[in-house]
């Protein structure tokens, strides 16, 4: 009997899946592999888009109301201690938090504030390593 099998027969069907593939073409991931395959991350990463808004959003705007940064640099900074946090831990979870320092984007701050994110590696769609990288609330 297969996995599948024992867990139909243990949950009942599947009514329902959203995979990976959905959750990045509607917005609810963005992909940041490309970047980060140049801070050194070997999988495909997706932020959730409340941390992409939490970490890294940032427009000219913002850097007329508060402090010049881009949007470059800050993700960035996310990935690098990602990446970091990766080499630092002894690579027998799943899941890691790591702190970094960013500006909030609330219209006034100019300080960087200490943020945790959690950083989740598991299956994609098809069973491939991927990282997901997320607020520490966030599933």
């Amino acid at each position: 009997m297969s996995n599948q099998d024992e867990s139909s027969n243990l949950f009942g069907n599947v009514i329902y899946a959203y995979t990976r593939a959905q959750a990045l073409a509607d917005g609810v991931l963005v992909d940041v592999s490309q970047t980060a395959r140049e801070a050194g991350f070997r999988w495909p990463v997706a932020l959730t888009h409340a941390a992409w808004e939490d970490c890294v959003a940032w427009s000219e705007e913002d850097s007329r109301r508060q402090v010049h940064q881009d949007e470059s640099g800050r993700l960035w900074d996310v990935l690098w201690m990602a990446i970091n946090a990766i080499r630092c831990s002894s690579g027998e979870m799943s899941q890691t938090l790591f702190r970094l320092y960013r500006v909030p984007r609330d219209g006034k701050c100019q300080e960087a504030l200490l943020v945790t994110l959690k950083l989740v590696a598991g299956p994609g769609d098809a069973g491939e390593p991927v990282i997901t990288i997320m607020l520490p609330q966030e599933d």
